[in-house]
């Protein structure tokens, strides 16, 4: 056995099909593409965004709304998964350490979804109402970092 010899497997290679070789191939004439138009023409290319003449529907639909440039991008933490958390003091170390939050960049802010029994001192950029009250509740300190 060697390079040589080796040959596809039976039936895994066709030939290609020959169009516009006349009536007897079965795709004579248009050569399968119908009759005439811009699609049967060579080079012919679709957009996704082309409506052929009709009105785009990004130019009949109205705008609304707008984008608020001084908006600020929290990454959201619940109260239910600081709880889980062996650990007394919480900051953002420790929230990307054990795979909390993903990024060490991008602001965090404190939701009071869930409980908390044992006191926390937890470090974050902004905290929820109910969240730093359920936190000094169970005689912990929320503290507001920049």
């Amino acid at each position: 056995m060697d390079l040589s010899s080796l040959k596809p497997v039976q039936g895994s290679k066709k030939n290609r099909r020959r169009v516009g070789r006349g009536p007897g191939s079965g795709l004579g004439s248009q050569s399968g593409k119908g009759h005439k138009g811009q699609k049967s023409r060579s080079g012919y290319k679709s957009r996704a965004w082309n409506e052929g003449g009709q009105m785009p529907i990004n130019r009949r639909l109205p705008k609304r709304g707008f984008t608020n440039i001084f908006r600020k991008e929290y990454q959201v933490v619940n109260l239910s998964s600081l709880e889980k958390l062996n650990q007394e003091v919480i900051d953002k170390e420790v929230l990307v350490k054990s795979r909390v939050i993903r990024s060490q960049r991008i602001p965090v802010k404190i939701l009071g979804v869930g409980d908390i029994n044992k006191p926390l001192t937890v470090k974050a950029h902004a905290f929820s109402k109910t969240a730093s009250e359920k936190i000094e509740k169970a005689g912990g300190k929320a503290e507001v970092i920049k």
